[in-house]
């Protein structure tokens, strides 16, 4: 068993995706937004799941659009494209599997 504690992963300024977890077969990454900071609109080779450990966001994607507040869970399937936003700054944690997805790795 392996263990972290979300909270208290320093994240200065906004710090983007330091891996939690790698294993075989998925990947953790925990990624923190600085008031008004987004992840542009992207797309990736996994599903991915977002959990808002704290603060809220905003998603636009190819589904939709939603507000999520902590405690969300978020799916997004394999090139799903989508833009997160945090008005006042948040801490995600997304899940990527399997890890790594078909074609993820060009050649």
């Amino acid at each position: 068993m392996r263990a972290w504690h979300l909270h208290e992963i320093e994240m200065p300024h906004g710090t983007r995706s330091p891996v939690v977890l790698d294993s075989e077969d998925s990947r953790a990454v925990l990624i923190g937004l600085d008031p008004g900071q987004e992840l542009g609109e992207h797309q990736v080779r996994e599903r991915a799941w977002v959990i808002v450990v704290d603060g809220e966001i905003e998603v636009d994607s190819t589904e939709g659009s939603v507000a999520a507040p902590t405690g969300t869970l978020l799916e997004f399937d394999p090139t799903e494209r989508r833009t997160v936003r945090s008005p006042n700054g948040a801490r995600l944690l997304i899940l990527f599997a399997p890890w790594p997805g078909p074609g993820h790795y060009p050649g």
